[in-house]
C-alpha cells in the first residue's frame, strides 16, 4: 500500500476510529499498541494511524490541542508548515487590505489556507505534491472550512489566478537530499517565479526565509521580519502595500516597527543597561531604530546590542541591568560566580566563538542566585558583561552588588 492509499485509508470509518483509538498511545508503548491492533485491522492501516497520531502531537506546537487533533499531516507538512499565530497574523492583515480571494500557491497542508478562510477570504490552495494536496483537502473538510477553500493538485506554474484579489506563495524550502536551502533561486519554484507571478496580482505576499539577503528583494516590495515569542519564523515579501517599506513585527501583539531610513547607530561606552533587540528587528536591519528609541548606541560596531544609561521599556528589545564588565577571562567569571553565589546562569553570545554550554561546564555555577552573562565585543575587545533583567524594581540607584536572586530569562 502507498502513502496516498494509506492516508486515504485514514479517511474512512475504520480508519478515523483507529484515529481516536490511538490518539494519545505514548511512543514508548506503540510497539504493544500495534500488536494489538493488528490483529482486528490490517497492519497498513494501524501503521499509518500510528504515525499520523505522531504528527499530530508534534502539530500541537504550531497548531494548538484542538486543530492538531483533527487535522491531518505529513511528515514535511508538520516541519514546514506556518505556525498558525504568523498564519492568523497575515490572513489578518490582507482582509485588512480588502483581499476577498487569495491564490494559495505551495499550500502544503493547507495551514495558511486555514487561516486566509477562517478571516473570511476564499481560497485556492495548490500543491503538486498527491499526498499534500490530500491532506490539504481533508483539513478543511476535518475543520469546517471546504467551503471556503478548493483544493487542487497541480503544478503553481501552470495554474491562472487571474480573477484572485491576491496571491500567495510559500516556495519548498527543503530538499530530501540537501536540506535547508538557502539560495532563493534554488527555492522550488524559484523566487524569481514568485516574484513574477506577485507582479501580475493586485496584491501579493511571498513567504521567504528570514535570512534572506537585503539586496534580493525588488525595490517595489514591502519586506516583513515576523518573529513569534521572540523566535524569528520568516520574512515575507508585500506586493501592492508599501513599495521600499521595511518593518518588523513581533508576535504576540502584533507591534510593527517601520523602518526611517536611519544610519548606522553611534558607538558609545557602555551604560547602565544593555538592550538585545528582538531577532526580527536585527534580521530587518532596524536596530539604528531601536537605538534612538532608547537613546542609545552600540556597544561595539559589528554587534547587535544597544546601550543606553537609562531604562526605556520597549517590545522591541529585551533590557538587562549590568553590574560587571570584564575582559574575557573564565577564572575570574568562575570567581565572581562563587563568590555571589550565582546557581542559576544564562549565558548570551554575540561576536564571541565561545559556546555557552561550555562556559557553564568550566565556571560550574551553583547557589540561589542568579545571573545574565553576555559573550560579545565592547569597542572590538573580547568581553564579558554580567547583569541581570531589567525592570521597573531595578531603576534605583546603580549598584555593582550581587546579583539579584529570581528566575533567569532564556
Amino acid at each position: 500500500m502507498n502513502d496516498l492509499a494509506s492516508f486515504s485509508c485514514l479517511l474512512t470509518p475504520e480508519g478515523r476510529a483507529l484515529l481516536d483509538a490511538v490518539r494519545d498511545t505514548d511512543p514508548a508503548d506503540e510497539l504493544a499498541v500495534a500488536t494489538r491492533l493488528r490483529r482486528e485491522h490490517p497492519a497498513e492501516l494501524v501503521s499509518a494511524a500510528l504515525g499520523q497520531a505522531r504528527l499530530r502531537q508534534r502539530a500541537v506546537a504550531k497548531f494548538g490541542a484542538e486543530d492538531a487533533g483533527r487535522m491531518f499531516f505529513t511528515p514535511n507538512g508538520v516541519e514546514q508548515s506556518t505556525r498558525a499565530s504568523v498564519a492568523t497574523y497575515r490572513a489578518r492583515r490582507m482582509k485588512e487590505l480588502g483581499v476577498g480571494s487569495v491564490a494559495d500557491l505551495c499550500c502544503g497542508i493547507g495551514g495558511d489556507a486555514i487561516a486566509l478562510a477562517r478571516a473570511g477570504i476564499r481560497v485556492l490552495a495548490v500543491d503538486r505534491d498527491p499526498g499534500t494536496a490530500a491532506a490539504a483537502r481533508a483539513n478543511a473538510e476535518a475543520l469546517g472550512l471546504d467551503d471556503l477553500i478548493e483544493v487542487r493538485e497541480a503544478d503553481v506554474t501552470e495554474v491562472g489566478t487571474d480573477g484572485y484579489d491576491a496571491v500567495f506563495v510559500d516556495p519548498a524550502r527543503r530538499s530530501s537530499k540537501r536540506g535547508r536551502i538557502f539560495d532563493p533561486e534554488a527555492y522550488s519554484p524559484p523566487l524569481s517565479w514568485a516574484v513574477e507571478a506577485a507582479r501580475k496580482a493586485p496584491r501579493a505576499a511571498l513567504k521567504i526565509a528570514p535570512g534572506v539577503p537585503h539586496e534580493a528583494i525588488p525595490a517595489e516590495a514591502e519586506a516583513e521580519w515576523i518573529s513569534d515569542g521572540g523566535d524569528v519564523k520568516e520574512a515575507v515579501l508585500w506586493f501592492g502595500t508599501e513599495p521600499g517599506a521595511v518593518r518588523a513585527t513581533l508576535l504576540p501583539g502584533p507591534r510593527s516597527l517601520l523602518g526611517k531610513g536611519l544610519p548606522d547607530p553611534h558607538v558609545r561606552p557602555l551604560g547602565r543597561y544593555l538592550y538585545e533587540p528582538d531577532g526580527a528587528v536585527i534580521r530587518a536591519h532596524l536596530v539604528a531604530e531601536v537605538a534612538e528609541e532608547l537613546q542609545g548606541g552600540l556597544i561595539d560596531p559589528t554587534i547587535a546590542y544597544v546601550t543606553a544609561d537609562g531604562l526605556h521599556p520597549t517590545p522591541y528589545a529585551t533590557a538587562y541591568e549590568i553590574t560587571d564588565q570584564l575582559p574575557f577571562n573564565v577564572k575570574k567569571l568562575k570567581a565572581l560566580l562563587r563568590e555571589r553565589e550565582v546557581g542559576i546562569l544564562t549565558v548570551k553570545k554575540r561576536g564571541s566563538a565561545v559556546e555557552p554550554e561550555e562556559l557553564r561546564k568550566k565556571v560550574k555555577p551553583s547557589g540561589p542566585h542568579s545571573a545574565t552573562v553576555f559573550l560579545t565585543r565592547v569597542a572590538g575587545a573580547p568581553t564579558m558583561l554580567i547583569g541581570a533583567p531589567a525592570g521597573p524594581a531595578t531603576a534605583g540607584p546603580a549598584t555593582a552588588g550581587p546579583a539579584t536572586a529570581g528566575p533567569a530569562t532564556a
